[in-house]
């Protein structure tokens, strides 16, 4: 299936690690071309373009802090002048700090808020007018399925993931009539390079009796889903959340 993203721009936050990566490698085979965001690990955003590149795609890394507005717009601005449009936009970018609520403190509170909620807030306000003045576009948020369920040790994360939610529902109104997209896709458990491998290890029969399909995710189950949603093969699905979470939360 051409899923209609040759010669498109795809903006993906967080894009030098783990989920962003895959999600920014299978925009890109699609024909997408990349703009690749890190914030600190620059090596592992020139990899990403490396590997893109040597498979005949086309990307180019853009560091920024997306809980800075003045750095997400600089940043947007220079995608525009290098590409001369933004078609994709996925929110991938966020910060997970694991703690039982009474043991967090304001400042573990605003890291999270800042990322997770205000890193979206920035990119949509930012990418929105040029989707507008095209009359297209696809916003695609990734969040976790705490926000929809509840989850102990998460519930500043889950807060901000919340918003997201709420955020994605009200722009998918707003943005609509201009011909733009938004949805959000929210995952479970994925095992990536920031799990704590010895809690997973300690934890893992415990973990996958609550999945119904008997394990944890990879990062190669999410970025398929978010390819699909940000293609025009899904030009009529907005304001959805897609869970994908090996059956862990069951939302009707």
């Amino acid at each position: 299936m051409d899923l209609g993203l040759k010669g498109k721009v795809a903006l993906v936050t967080g894009a030098a690690r783990d989920v962003g990566r895959q999600i920014a490698l299978t925009l890109a085979g699609e024909g997408a071309t990349v703009a690749v965001n890190f914030n600190r690990s620059a090596d592992a955003a020139k990899a990403v373009i490396d590997e893109i590149e040597a498979k005949g795609g086309s990307a180019r890394a853009y560091k920024c802090d997306v809980a800075d507005y003045a750095d997400v717009t600089s940043m947007v601005d220079a995608i525009v002048k290098d590409f001369g449009r933004i078609d994709v936009l996925v929110n991938n970018a966020g910060l997970v700090l694991p703690k039982l609520f009474v043991q967090t403190k304001p400042e573990d509170w605003k890291k999270q808020v800042d990322v997770g909620l205000y890193g979206v807030i920035h990119c949509c306000h930012a990418v929105a007018p040029h989707m507008i003045e095209q009359k297209s576009g696809s916003i695609v948020n990734v969040t976790g399925d705490s926000a929809r369920v509840g989850e102990k040790y998460l519930s500043v994360t889950a807060a901000s993931r919340g918003g997201v939610l709420s955020l994605t529902k009200s722009l998918a109104r707003e943005l609509g009539p201009s011909g733009v997209t938004v949805n959000c896709i929210a995952f479970g458990l994925i095992g990536t390079t920031h799990t704590d491998q010895s809690w997973l290890k300690k934890n893992h029969d415990k973990i996958v009796r609550q999945y119904p399909l008997g394990r944890i995710g990879e990062v190669d189950d999410i970025a398929p889903a978010i390819t699909f949603i940000a293609s025009a093969q899904a030009g009529w699905i907005t304001g959805q959340i897609l869970s994908i979470n090996g059956g862990y939360a069951m939302v009707g």
